[in-house]
């Protein structure tokens, strides 16, 4: 996967899992319609995927600094 690819889903799949982190007002609408049993492993699962989302998003932003300055010093070596 390229950078921008994992920029791209570290930054999309930190988004999704910060908006489901609003597990307290899941949690008080889902009981209303029968389906509050439906979060009882839901912040085992969230958090989780924050942090690996979030990391992916690092390593797309180091890979991409990285080349940036690789390329960088290749250009001022040619001319």
């Amino acid at each position: 996967m390229n950078d921008k690819g994992l920029m791209w889903t570290g930054g999309a799949g930190a988004v999704i899992a910060a908006i489901c982190c609003a597990t307290p007002v899941l949690a008080l609408l889902l009981p209303l319609v029968g389906l509050g049993a439906w979060l009882a492993a839901a912040d085992y699962v969230l958090v989780p995927l924050l942090l690996v989302c979030l990391g992916l998003l690092g390593i797309g932003l180091y890979r991409s600094r990285c080349h940036a300055g690789a390329r960088a010093i290749k250009n001022t070596e040619s001319v």
